[in-house]
Order: structure tokens, then sequence, then C-alpha cells
């Protein structure tokens, strides 16, 4: 294999920051996909924040700035309800699922309780993350977000010891490593934005050792060499836990348990150079999936690995629809439970595309292999 680059990786870059930027509402936020009847109308935490921490890397200032306003105002707006989960937690009797945050919310910020699988923690430990790394990297005040930026510190020192559903919207009854890698990246990113008081930073940083204590010590699978696991107990690997790696970076590239990750999702999880979620997905016939396979190239690249990154990057570009569209997930022969696609195509129709969250990893991924600033015409952002 070679080192170089697609010559489509260009025009699909140029396409995939149109797709989000005009996509993006006038609220700030970031539909998943407009074309999808399951995710018309919704922006999801963590979808977003991982869209506009690519937006900000390739120097869309005012693109993930506009989304984080709108993460604010979506917490603001719930001070209440925040607070009450805190005092609720501090005394033992913590609230049912059906009474925390959702992570999913129309344009206008509000929620809808229609049943769908909502409490999921990831998305507030990003949006803090993806905040926070956007300052650091553009030199901008942290300030106008620093109300919410606490209350959700807050949030997630209280409850993040709790099961929730992962970030495939499964799973309710266990504790995700992802979901905790995320709120880790989360908390250790605000102890050093300056905007905590000593309390709260000193309670971000325990919760953090905790984290990383209880990945540790019950968060890895017993192999040699050892890799982080789907959740805590088991014993199988995720496509999501390479973004602990990069772009998160909770987990040190060059340790042990990074390298076992990467090679427990290139030998369990990769064929034909695209990376599935799981080994028993069946969400439509269980595919392999775009925005993974550039966070295993982010991870890759930070372990020194251009070539795999690379590999990645135009593996991710191929699957690009005729007019540069990505979808969430392509089949290609390849779907680990072919019976049960049709199911899901007839509940919802065609799978996802373009589906923001997989342009975005395209221009993360791209960015840190230098290939942003040729496509756009424009001097490497810093990432």
């Amino acid at each position: 294999m070679t080192n170089a680059l697609s010559p489509d990786v260009g025009s699909v870059i140029r396409h995939s920051r149109s797709v989000i930027l005009e996509a993006q509402q006038p609220s700030g936020a970031y539909p998943a996909c407009e074309s999808f009847f399951a995710y018309r109308g919704f922006c999801w935490f963590r979808d977003g924040s991982f869209s506009a921490d690519a937006m900000s890397a390739i120097g869309e200032v005012e693109s993930a700035e506009a989304f984080f306003d709108w993460c604010a105002r979506v917490v603001l707006d719930r001070r209440s309800r925040i607070e009450a989960i805190v005092a609720a937690a501090r005394v033992g009797d913590p609230l049912p699922d059906s009474q925390m945050l959702p992570t999913r919310f129309r344009f206008d910020g509000s929620s809808v309780e229609d049943g769908w699988e909502n409490f999921q923690l990831d998305g507030y430990g990003t949006w803090v993350w993806a905040a926070t790394a956007h300052a650091r990297r553009h030199h901008r005040s942290i300030d106008r977000w620093a109300g919410a930026l606490r209350l959700t510190v807050d949030y997630l020192v209280s409850s993040w010891r709790r099961p929730c559903f992962d970030w495939w919207e499964e799973h309710t009854e266990a504790v995700h490593v992802s979901t905790l890698g995320c709120v880790q990246a989360g908390l250790a990113s605000a102890a050093l934005s300056g905007v905590l008081d000593e309390v709260r930073r000193k309670s971000a940083q325990t919760v953090v050792r905790s984290i990383e204590d209880l990945i540790a010590a019950q968060g890895l699978a017993p192999e040699e060499p050892a890799h982080l696991t789907k959740w805590i107990g088991s014993t199988v690997v995720d496509g999501s836990l390479s973004a602990l790696i990069a772009p998160l970076g909770v987990v040190r590239p060059g340790s042990e348990v990074a390298r076992g990750t990467v090679a427990a999702i290139e030998s369990c999880l990769m064929a034909e150079g695209g990376v599935y979620r799981f080994r028993a997905d069946t969400f439509f016939g269980g595919g392999r999936w775009p925005l993974l396979t550039c966070f295993l190239g982010l991870a890759r690249l930070a372990q020194g690995d251009q070539k795999g990154a690379v590999e990645t990057l135009n593996w991710a570009v191929r699957q690009a629809k005729e007019n540069g569209d990505v979808p969430e997930q392509v089949d290609g022969g390849l779907l680990l439970a072919p019976d049960r696609r049709d199911a899901w195509v007839d509940r919802w129709g065609d799978v996802a595309c373009p589906l923001l969250w997989s342009h975005a990893m395209i221009l993360r991924l791209g960015q840190e292999l230098d290939a942003v600033g040729p496509a756009l015409g424009i001097e490497r952002g810093l990432s």
C-alpha cells in the first residue's frame, strides 16, 4: 500500500465542509441527517460536538462557536433539572433515568418525550471537551460558556458512574467504556480551563482519577496485549473505543492498552478497510461505518502510523456517493447480519445519507493528515 492520499480526498473534503455549513441551523445546532426519517429535526450532543471539533480544527470558528452557544443554551435552560439531579445524587437517592437529561434535542433546544433511548452521558462530556479544545486552539475566551460548563461538570460529577445508553443507544444496563472516556475527557479539560472554582476543579479531578481506576480494574480485556472493552465487565471490543486514543486523548497513544485496542479493532472489527460498530451489530444488517474508520485513523496517526491513517481516510472517501455525500454505514456485501437489513429499510427507509458526523470525521482526519489546507486552498489550521 502507498502513503498517497486518494485523488478524491480533496473533492470530498470540500463537499464535507459545504454539507456541514449548509445544514447548520440558525440556532447553531447541527442536524444529524435531515433526509433520514428517524433523525430528521434533531441534533445529538455527541455527534454535534465531534462535528464542531472538526469544524474548529479546519478553521471554521464561527460555525463551531454557534454550536457551543446552542449547547450552552440547552444546558442553562435545564438548570433547575440539573440542580435536582445533583441534589438527589448527593443524598443517595438518585432520580430515575426518565428524569435525567436527554442527549437528543430539536433545533430550538426543546426535547421530545417520544420513547427514544435518550439518557446518555457521553455527549455532555464531549461538548465540554470540544468547547475547551476549541478555546485553546484558537485562543478564544471560554467565559461565554462558563455557566453552562460548570452546570455540566456538576451533572457529570454527580452521575458519571450510572449505567446509561451507549453511543449506539443500546444496553442501558451497562457502564460503557466509551462513555466513561467522553466524561473523563470533558472533566479533565474543564479542570484545566480556568472556569471552575476550586471545589468543582478538585471534584472533577477526583472523578477523572476514579474513571481511570475503574477502566484499569474492570474495563480491560484479560488478554495480551490488554485492550479497552465495550462496557465494564465485558471482554468484547467496540469501534468507538479508538476515540479514547484520539481525538479525546484519555488513553496515551503509546501505551500497551492503546496498542492493544487498535489491534483488537483491526482484528475483530475491520473488513476490507472499514470498521464495524461491534460484532453483534444488526442495525441495517450491521455495516461498516466511515466515521468509525476515521476514528481508527486518528488513533493510528497518534501512534505514528501515517500509512495506516491514510488508508482509513482513503477508504472513508471511497464510500462517498457520486454527489459526494457520505452515509452512516455501508453494505458492500460484507454485512454482519444481512438477514436483518430489510427489516430496517422497511421501518425507516435507506441508510442515513448524508450523515453530518461522517463528513465531520473525514474533515478531522483529513486535517491531521494535512489534506484540508490543499483541498480548500488555505493554510493548515491548528488541530
